[in-house]
């Protein structure tokens, strides 16, 4: 299905085509108002707060709800921001409309939920605001277009991704796998629709904002939304990815902004997914690997020998044959596992001499 969708008709930041900015909970008015005028000092001009906070465990902060909503409207009225929160909930919609909301977004929870996402988007019919949606939690490209087609569909033009990561059960430098071949995916799938990086939720740690603020940008991303709190370090929920205005205009300063030719180069855009692959490449190198050296421990610990030939060809024989159904030359990737299978067995080697 082709998205019929119109530009997102909100002003444009003096450092990116779309910015977000503002603390992940609307936790008391002075908080709101404070970080909201350092914000709007900087010049920008998009503010976000969460009202409704929906939480993994029960215990945690889980907003203001309602009563968050006024301090809101009280940023629009005192910094001429726009003002932006999350919806999950037809009455989440109503009570945001009431108070003059400008943007909603929604969240990753509620986008892998299509009774949801068509209870949102029959509550939106006839508004004319723009929405923004999550990436699903898991990785399902088709449930994040199937939520940008409901809202569609309900005669939402003003339609905009969010690219907040993909949980995972694994140990990472994240707090969700960035996963960009999806979005790219998406892009290239309905490439009218706005993509937003959310870097503040991919990393889980303000020291990674920057490099991941600036692979989206690479990736020709149309903006960012960064969580930004006047004090961080006590910010009642997500504080460790959260960073002061002040740390925010450092992070925008050191991003190397591209040019809108550079941004339509194909070729451009072509490398920079090759280079995104080829990270996720050493990655998955580097885990496997981890993986070996665990064997080679276990091999050890077993009196067993390190090379073991029947699983070497049945690898070889898998192999080949899922690089023939990918479309793949066969000798090139037997040449590839060959050396993989090599470093393997370097890997086992050095736990087995490991005296230790």
């Amino acid at each position: 299905m082709e998205l019929e969708l119109n530009p997102i008709s909100l002003s444009r930041s003096e450092h990116l085509p779309l910015l977000i900015t503002g603390p992940c909970s609307a936790e008391t008015e002075t908080q709101v108002l404070s970080t909201a005028k350092a914000l709007a000092a900087q010049g920008h001009s998009i503010f976000r707060a969460g009202v409704w906070k929906p939480r993994t465990k029960p215990g945690g902060f889980e907003g203001n709800g309602e009563k968050a909503l006024p301090w809101l409207k009280a940023v629009k009225a005192e910094t001429g921001m726009r003002i932006a929160t999350e919806v999950a909930t037809p009455e989440h919609i109503e009570l945001a409309l009431k108070h003059d909301i400008d943007l909603v977004w929604i969240g990753a929870r509620t986008t892998a939920n299509p009774f949801a996402i068509q209870a949102l988007a029959d509550a939106l019919k006839g508004v004319n605001i723009p929405v923004l949606v999550k990436n699903p939690v898991n990785p399902d490209l088709e449930l994040w277009i199937g939520a940008l087609e409901r809202l569609n569909q309900a005669g939402i033009k003003q339609l905009g991704g969010i690219h907040r990561g993909f949980s995972t059960y694994e140990k990472t430098p994240y707090r969700n796998l960035p996963m960009w071949q999806i979005p790219i995916e998406l892009h290239r799938r309905i490439p009218q629709l706005p993509i937003i990086g959310d870097p503040s939720h991919i990393g889980g740690r303000r020291k990674l904002i920057g490099s991941l603020a600036q692979q989206a940008l690479d990736l020709g991303f149309d903006g960012l939304i960064i969580e930004t709190h006047c004090h961080p370090e006590s910010a009642w929920s997500d504080a460790q990815q959260q960073i002061t205005p002040e740390e925010l205009e450092i992070v925008l300063s050191q991003l190397v902004m591209r040019n809108i030719e550079e941004r339509r180069d194909e070729l451009s855009q072509l490398r920079s997914e090759i280079d995104v692959l080829d990270h996720t490449l050493i990655e998955l190198l580097a885990k496997r690997f981890q993986i070996c050296r665990e064997i080679g421990l276990f091999k050890k610990e077993h009196n067993m020998t390190i090379l073991q030939s029947a699983r070497y060809d049945e690898i070889l024989k898998m192999r080949e044959t899922q690089a023939h159904l990918s479309d793949i030359d066969t000798k090139f990737a037997m040449r590839v596992f060959k050396l993989i299978h090599e470093e393997s067995v370097r890997q086992q080697l050095t736990m087995r001499n490991n005296k230790n």
